[in-house]
């Protein structure tokens, strides 16, 4: 099989990103004696200046960390809602939903402090010597890629009305960049060099302790405080004022927790908890029949379906509001059931989650019924509404066998005010959370919104094998689904996991459940394929009911994967070519 790259490989280091310069920045980490933690920092934090419509430090960061020899860990970077965000008070403000943009959509930012405690606890770099890289890029500029462009022309009214601060970085002698422009970003460049200034004098640790508190506490907690009260224009075209409270910054934490497992075949996959959609991937594991042949109707028809079922449990059953039955969602005789259901002649049109433990699910009541149309959140990489948002991916593994995988998102430039004095704005992840009361994903303060975030990583025996993952919303768990058994099922071009092959695979993504962003929309048995999935099969589909859109034949996914061959030792790293910006780097 012909692939766009190769599957690089090498025994020192590999780094796979959604942006070239972020994936150049880690591997020199790397070289510098860097672990994949110090690298990974690295990378994030040029993320969010190479990639500043996709991700930001205001914004939230799910990673998980498999030192080798060691279990593996989830950090979340998911913040809660402020204690001011509550259903009933958003209810009184004569709201139906959470706005997709504004500060009302805003959660407790979460990203900078999981990736301090990843430094700390798992790196061995001084925070100076990771923040070096996106310092240099905000100072001196970044080329300006197509998506960014069009993202800022996208919101060029906003900024030049009310979102000043905004205009001043996004808009540098008043226009629009063009693709290819150096974009600049000197508030942040000065932002970090402060920090690095207050956070100075003492030891590796010392110091990024000393820079959380800063965050918190300091000079960024109190300019973010402040922006609360600077109403913004939101989704519903009123100008709101935030509800973040210097007492939200001071108790949040990054927390480290056990992912959630499942074993299939001799492969056992790590994600999330379900206050991600991690959970989803598992649960399409355990509906995946004895047989099947890749690539075929067949294969697409029971992976479309099988996805409608766990996301209709999602839509039901995850959140951080209310106890989650995981373990009855992810068992045999749950799973049997739910397999049943799927018809392997027709294409399902309804929403049907399951009743784990006897359970009556209760799903959400939307105004009007459940259309189909587009968000305000992340979207495809085929979206062309500019004012969407979507998300970044790092992987990385390095000559110890140490693997991390994270999926860095929100605070994009377009869903909120860039803060005055610090250069970065903040999320909307709140918007994914209900205003029903009772729900798993009902809007609670101190409970965290049901993210799509969602990075992977899958082990053999005691050994992280495998770190992967994709932004793209809803789809994340669809395209790394596909990815991961492209990988598992087919024979590699050479050696090893044939990462690049999997990855370049004809994409699809299916839509019939509720759009996690606002307005929550879904389009029953809707399933969008890349064009090179061929038509004999697209027909077959559609003979089965499915209502199939057909994309560019590069139009779906931005998986990222780096791996590790415990047998030999070999590294492995490939990067999508959607999009023109993923890169793997390595040696």
């Amino acid at each position: 099989m012909f692939t766009t790259r190769p599957t690089l490989q090498g025994t020192f280091g590999m780094v796979a990103s959604t942006h070239w310069l972020a994936s150049a920045s880690a591997m020199a980490v790397l070289e510098d004696d860097g672990n994949a933690y110090d690298a990974a920092v690295a990378a994030a934090f040029v993320l969010h200046v190479a990639e500043p419509h996709l991700n930001g430090p205001g914004g939230d960061a799910p990673i998980i960390a498999a030192p080798r020899g060691e279990e593996p860990r989830v950090i979340c970077g998911q913040g809660p809602a402020p204690e001011g965000a509550s259903a009933s008070s958003y209810r009184a403000m004569g709201l139906a939903s959470v706005p997709g943009t504004g500060l009302l959509a805003a959660a407790v930012p979460g990203a900078f402090d999981a990736w301090m405690l990843l430094l700390r606890d798992y790196g061995t770099k001084r925070l100076d010597d990771v923040l070096r890289f996106a310092i240099h890029y905000a100072e001196h500029g970044v080329p300006v890629v197509e998506n960014i462009a069009a993202a800022i022309a996208a919101v060029r009214e906003r900024f030049e009305g009310e979102w000043h601060a905004s205009a001043e970085i996004y808009l540098p002698g008043g226009e629009v960049p063009r693709p290819g422009d150096l974009l600049r970003n000197p508030m942040l460049a000065a932002t970090w060099r402060r920090l690095l200034e207050e956070s100075s004098g003492a030891d590796r640790i010392g110091q990024i302790d000393r820079a959380r508190e800063i965050w918190r506490a300091g000079f960024i907690g109190e300019a973010i405080v402040a922006s609360m009260r600077v109403p913004a224009t939101d989704s519903t075209g009123i100008a709101r004022e935030g509800v973040i409270e210097p007492a939200d910054l001071e108790a949040f934490g990054a927390t480290v927790e056990s992912p959630v497992t499942y074993r299939w075949r001799d492969w056992t996959v790590c994600k999330a908890g379900p206050w991600s959609q991690g959970p989803v991937f598992l649960q399409q594991l355990a509906l995946l029949p004895e047989h099947l042949e890749h690539g075929t109707a067949d294969y697409y028809h029971r992976l479309i379906e099988g996805t409608k079922l766990a996301m209709a449990d999602r839509e039901a059953w995850y959140g951080d509001a209310q106890p989650v039955p995981l373990d009855a969602l992810l068992s045999d005789e749950y799973n049997e059931q739910r397999r049943a259901l799927i018809d392997p002649g027709t294409a399902s049109r309804e929403l049907r989650p399951g009743s784990p433990e006897g359970r009556e699910p209760r799903l959400v009541r939307h105004e009007g019924g459940v259309v189909g149309g587009a968000g305000i959140g992340e979207p495809t990489v085929a979206g062309d509404e500019g004012a969407k948002g979507d998300t970044c991916h790092v992987d990385v593994v390095d000559r110890w066998g140490n693997m991390v995988s994270a999926t860095p998102s929100g605070g994009w430039l377009q869903s909120n005010p860039v803060m005055a004095g610090l250069g970065f704005p903040l999320g909307t992840r709140l918007q994914m959370a209900w205003l029903e009361e009772g729900l798993p994903n009902t809007l609670t303060p101190g409970r965290r919104p049901r993210t799509t975030l969602t990075p992977s990583l899958a082990m053999q025996g005691d050994e992280a094998v495998l770190a992967f993952g994709s932004p793209g919303g809803d789809s994340q768990d669809q395209w790394t689904f596909h990815t991961f058994l492209g990988i598992v099922l087919r024979e590699p071009v050479r050696g090893g996991l044939d990462l690049q092959g999997a990855i370049d695979l004809p994409g699809w993504h299916g839509e019939g459940f509720p759009d996690s962003f606002y307005p929550h929309t879904m389009k029953p048995a809707g399933v969008t394929f890349e064009s090179r999935v061929g038509d004999h099969v697209l027909d077959e589909l559609r003979e089965r009911g499915h209502d199939v859109t057909v994309g560019g034949p590069w139009s779906e996914g931005r998986v990222c994967a780096v791996s590790r061959d415990p047998r030999t030792g070999v590294l492995s790293a490939a990067a999508n070519p959607r999009g023109m910006q993923g890169y793997a780097a390595g040696r």
